[in-house]
């Protein structure tokens, strides 16, 4: 019984941070996920170092964004912040 009480808070340390930081990073990172599988041509975005554009083509680990200046840029698919609506 002593053993119980002098685990019990370690074990609800470790439920605390398994609940306030463990799971919403998962979550966070399968919606990232979520974003970049569901991506098409046309899609308005915004990288991860604030380049806004659309995209004109990828692959399977690469974007090719077009920007207001009609430039086009390869970048890592890992780059993408956002989907713009």
């Amino acid at each position: 019984m002593e053993l119980l009480v002098t685990l019990a808070p370690i074990i609800v340390l470790v439920l605390v941070m398994y609940f306030l930081m463990i799971r919403p990073a998962q979550k966070r990172q399968k919606e990232v996920q979520n974003m970049q599988a569901n991506l098409q041509k046309g899609d308005d975005i915004i990288t991860i170092g604030g380049m806004h554009g659309t995209i004109e083509s990828f692959d399977q680990k690469h974007m090719y964004v077009r920007t207001d200046e009609s430039v086009v840029i390869k970048f890592d698919r890992i780059a993408l912040k956002e989907v713009v609506k």
